[in-house]
């Protein structure tokens, strides 16, 4: 297996964990859509348990975080590699929010228009896992900033780069990783799945073009947390 000298980055065309690694990675990817549509269809009334979802999906974006942590550090590959060059200035991580702040402008009207053409609408199940009160809203921000973190992590900074290297092609590993995303998003229903899917596209040509997660981060956690306390507003009204 190629790898990166044990404490530098790694190139975007070097695979920074085993291909076994890796294919434990998507089968987990794999189990947790159909564990997601379990607890989407359990999800169906106004009384759900919203608490206890959040939490199993706490607690899993941490676990895929730790799974990716493991094979990277097993094959002696820089943590950083995952994530991209520390803010050693204001100005850097100035720079990253704005560009966060851009994509995501850019990327809700993109996907606005696409989830039209695709007649794409929330399904209710979605509908159902918006946060009611502060207490859930409180603990919804906490989870879209680990789907932020984590996620970002394992799809772009891991897998997208494992794809690249595999396949030794920026494009097809950008858009394989995005189906990957896309189908974990599957339990939403197809039309969904097809606009995160074209969501994961463009947060793969970021990192691509960056070398960098942390836009991604910040812009993911950013979309999660305002679309989430956003729809809990709309309920209540």
């Amino acid at each position: 297996m190629q790898t990166a000298t044990p404490g530098a980055p790694a190139a975007p065309t070097t695979l920074i964990a085993s291909r076994i690694h890796t294919v434990i990675v998507l089968a987990a990817i794999v189990g947790w859509t159909l564990v997601s549509k379990a607890l989407g269809d359990h999800l169906g009334g106004e009384h759900a348990d919203r608490v206890h979802s959040y939490l199993i999906a706490l607690a899993w974006e941490w676990l895929m975080f730790a799974l990716v942590v493991l094979g990277v550090r097993r094959a002696h590959v820089d943590l950083g590699t995952l994530i991209g060059p520390r803010w050693r200035s204001s100005r850097a991580l100035l720079a990253d929010v704005g560009i966060a702040a851009g994509f995501w402008i850019c990327t809700a009207l993109l996907l606005q228009l696409l989830s039209l053409l695709l007649r794409a609408t929330s399904a209710g199940a979605i509908q159902a896992m918006l946060p009611r009160g502060a207490g859930q809203i409180a603990l919804w921000v906490v989870l879209s900033v680990s789907a932020g973190i984590c996620e970002e992590a394992v799809f772009r900074g891991y897998l997208q780069r494992q794809l690249i290297a595999l396949l030794r092609s920026g494009l097809a590993g950008i858009l394989l990783a995005a189906v990957v995303f896309g189908f974990g998003h599957a339990y939403q229903g197809w039309r969904l799945a097809i606009v995160d899917g074209v969501y994961g596209a463009l947060f793969g040509v970021l990192a691509y073009w960056r070398r960098s997660v942390r836009p991604g981060m910040i812009a993911h956690a950013w979309n999660d947390a305002f679309m989430g306390i956003l729809g809990a507003s709309l309920l209540r009204s």
